[in-house]
């Protein structure tokens, strides 16, 4: 004869799953007789116990908590232990029931069951979530007095300190904090998270940066759920520049906000003045949200193409990102100008300035116009690489587009490539933008032309300067005298010494100095010392 097939096991989960079925779709008359008939129940602490953590109905659950101890049980009658009664003081107190729960746990201790220090804390946290608070501490000093067979875990230290925290003790919260650590219990991410909301409450929130700092030095990393309630007690009480350095964080780490938290930094950025532009790159799953209305930007393709470019700036995905805005430009697409600035800072940080030169080209042909600090960043990132080549094409085209680069940027792109001895192209440069030609460019182009070895020219740039009506600046002469020295030309250097000696003279008399000559004297005094 063929064999039996072997029956399927019955798992645990199946069971409880069952149960809870049970009590959550039939009326107790109905549940009682099919309990008792479910196959596979075994009436053990275990399948008891998570059977009233799935939250079934209050009374069926404390029914059927009834029912278990008077259940037929093989070999021996069933008894209540510690872990089921406390899974039924937690659904008890969890309703409000706190004379119930409180009456469980004598009947409890009458039973010769002894609690455990899950079950004191759970008691605890209840009887002060009801408002008793001192109850919740006579529970607490209980605890304490059984240290022989009860011994307050982490977990009961963390519930105490929030207690008298949230109920205005905060001297006595300390002193069982401090108990804590005497004890030798490490504080975990909830614990600093308790310590951390009381400080925040109290508007200490430079000192939550430091118990922030303290924890990571421990080896405790700021988890989700402690950075929301940071950031929500920051933008409640206005407090930006905490939650820009928490939302930094966050971006490193990866962690996202809450909307409703989200929603909060954003306005409080907003009425700040601030840019939420960090906000958003650490939540791009909500980059459409707090947007203004701007025809340009309001379509659903463009609002699309946005999140998904502030997504890959937070992944640092720039193969994507170039590949994106490439076909951005095909389409002749327009394109927010910080998100853009943002993502060639950033580029550039992290060594890749071929995304960044991607988004350039794309800036300037779509029309927007960047923050300088972005062109600062891509111009600096090619001459540390020494491609001056592409640096004096890149401004060419900068300045062609329309783009104010600026005296001060122009001198010291000059001023670079002339210490790196490429004069020929800081003099291409200089001659981009009259409009930019000044005291200040003209000495950061003398300058390049002597490291050169260039001193006719230099000297030829000089007279040509005096010709247009450009007064020499203290750093001019600096520049000159330094580099005749250097040349061999002392008589000039002489020359050009007491044309200073009698122009310092002449200006001791004057109320004021140019923006310019101030500049270049910052910049140029000194400069070869």
């Amino acid at each position: 004869k063929p064999s039996a097939e072997p029956s399927a096991p019955t798992y645990t989960r199946d069971v409880v799953r069952r149960v809870t079925n049970i009590l959550r779709d039939h009326p107790w008359s109905a549940a009682r007789p099919l309990l008792l008939s479910l196959p596979g129940l075994v009436w053990d602490s275990h399948v008891v116990a998570r059977v009233l953590k799935t939250h079934p109905p209050l009374q069926k659950a404390f029914l059927f908590f009834r029912l278990a101890a008077s259940s037929p049980t093989p070999g021996a009658a069933f008894r209540h232990d510690r872990y089921t009664y406390t899974s039924m003081l937690h659904l008890l107190g969890e309703a409000g029931r706190v004379p119930a729960m409180l009456h469980l746990l004598a009947e409890m201790l009458r039973a010769g069951v002894d609690p455990d220090a899950a079950t004191f804390t759970t008691v605890m946290h209840w009887l002060a979530r009801a408002g008793d608070v001192d109850a919740a501490m006579r529970v607490w000093e209980e605890m304490r007095s059984r240290r022989g067979k009860c011994r307050p875990t982490l977990v009961s230290y963390t519930a105490c300190v929030k207690i008298l925290f949230d109920a205005g003790r905060a001297a006595e919260g300390r002193r069982v904090f401090e108990e804590m650590v005497a004890e030798g219990l490490r504080p975990s991410c909830t614990t600093y998270t308790v310590l951390i909301e009381h400080l925040a409450d109290a508007g200490k929130f430079q000192a939550t940066l430091q118990i922030m700092s303290d924890m990571q030095d421990a080896g405790v990393e700021p988890d989700k759920p402690l950075c929301n309630i940071l950031v929500k007690k920051c933008a409640s009480a206005g407090e930006t520049s905490v939650m820009t350095f928490i939302l930094q964080h966050m971006k490193e780490k990866g962690i996202v906000l809450r909307r409703p938290v989200f929603l909060e930094a954003l306005e409080a950025l907003k009425a700040s003045g601030e840019s939420p532009n960090l906000l958003w790159e650490v939540n791009p799953h909500l980059a459409s949200e707090g947007m203004e209305y701007d025809p340009t930007f309001s379509h659903l393709s463009c609002i699309t193409d946005r999140s998904t470019i502030i997504y890959l700036l937070a992944s640092r995905n720039w193969s994507a990102i170039e590949q994106m805005v490439n076909e951005l430009t095909t389409r002749n697409v327009k394109f927010e100008s910080h998100i853009l600035s943002d993502i060639i800072q950033a580029s550039c940080a992290n060594c890749r300035p071929s995304c960044g030169l991607t988004v350039l080209y794309y800036s300037l042909r779509v029309g927007s116009e960047l923050d300088r600090s972005a062109y600062s960043c891509l111009l600096g990132q090619y001459i540390r690489n020494d491609s001056f080549d592409l640096v004096s094409k890149i401004v060419e085209r900068l300045i062609k587009h329309g783009c104010n680069l600026g005296a001060y940027l122009l001198s010291v792109l000059i001023l670079r490539l002339g210490s790196a001895g490429h004069s020929s192209y800081a003099a291409h440069i200089f001659g981009l933008s009259p409009a930019d030609q000044n005291v200040i460019t003209y000495t950061a182009l003398m300058n390049a032309y002597f490291q050169a070895g260039e001193v006719d020219k230099a000297l030829e740039l000089f007279s040509q300067m005096i010709t247009n009506e450009i007064s020499a600046s203290a750093g001019t002469y600096e520049v000159l005298i330094y580099g005749l020295q250097k040349a061999g030309r002392k008589q000039d250097s002489d020359r050009y010494r007491r044309e200073r000696m009698e122009m310092q003279w002449h200006r001791q008399y004057r109320d004021k100095h140019s923006p310019e000559d101030s500049l270049c004297d910052h910049l140029f005094c000194g400069f070869h010392d």
